[in-house]
C-alpha cells in the first residue's frame, strides 16, 4: 500500500519549515496558507518528507496508509 502525506490544516500554522525542507511537496500560497503539492510518498522524496514531519513544530504533518 502506498503511503500518503497528510497535513492537519487545523494544527498547521503555515510557518513554512516544511516548504523550506522540501518545496516540491509543500508551498505557502499568496495568503501564507500551506498547500500540499503532492500527497504520494515516493522513495525519492521520503527522507526529506520524513524530516519535515519531524521538524513540524505543531506536528501537523503525518504519513498515512
Amino acid at each position: 500500500m502506498t503511503m500518503r502525506i497528510h497535513v492537519d490544516t487545523v494544527l498547521c500554522e503555515s510557518n513554512g519549515i516544511c516548504a523550506g525542507i522540501i518545496p516540491e511537496v509543500f508551498e505557502l500560497d499568496d495568503d501564507d496558507r500551506l498547500e500540499l503539492l503532492r500527497d504520494e510518498l515516493t522513495a525519492d522524496i521520503e527522507p526529506r518528507v520524513r524530516d519535515a514531519v519531524v521538524q513540524c513544530p505543531r506536528h501537523a504533518i503525518s504519513l498515512v496508509e
